[in-house]
């Protein structure tokens, strides 16, 4: 069986974590590129969260490659309040320590990996092997955790913007690597 290839992409620098906050200046520097950094790596098709700073993170590759960028509400950011917190990172580890943990308004992280479960087996059963994910911090951490329990939070707080991970699947097994710099 041939392995399938599943490059995980957190968004570009963008101005906020609001859903409609679009890439920063440099942002849209650093999704240009993204388009040399995949040259060579082979790519069928790029799903992307609905959030405006994942597609803008995902449109000059889609362009360079003639692909769609697919809108996936599972790959949306995984909202924690409904409310603003000041004390946001300290709660936010709170969720890592407790997956059920969900603040007024907010999504657990046990429901997060339930969307990310969703998805990976929809791209798992997929004809395509190579497949661009352009999702966010907390959200592609429980990706990746989906497939390694060691990722949580300190993971998530190392993140940059962009960063990229390759996720090759084969025969059961996932090799996580970051190939981002």
């Amino acid at each position: 069986m041939t392995a399938k290839h599943l490059y995980l992409v957190r968004h570009c620098q963008a101005h906020g974590q609001e859903v409609s906050a679009s890439l920063t200046e440099v942002g849209f520097q650093q999704a240009e590129r993204l388009v040399s950094f995949f040259e060579g790596k082979k790519i069928d098709r790029i799903l992307s969260s609905p959030f405006r700073r994942a597609i803008q993170t995902a449109g000059p590759l889609a362009a360079a490659r003639g692909l769609e960028i697919e809108r996936d509400d599972r790959l949306a950011e995984r909202v924690m309040s409904g409310t603003d917190m000041a004390d946001w990172k300290e709660k936010l580890k709170e969720t890592f320590d407790d997956f059920s943990l969900a603040f007024d308004g907010g999504e657990s992280n046990e429901s997060g990996i339930k969307r990310v479960s969703s998805l990976i087996c929809d791209l798992l059963a997929a004809e395509e092997m190579h497949l661009v994910l352009v999702s966010h911090g907390n959200l592609s951490a429980l990706l990746l955790r989906f497939f390694e329990e060691s990722y949580g939070y300190d993971h998530m707080m190392k993140m940059s913007n962009p960063d990229v991970f390759h996720i090759e699947l084969n025969e059961g097994k996932a090799n996580i690597r970051r190939i981002w710099s």
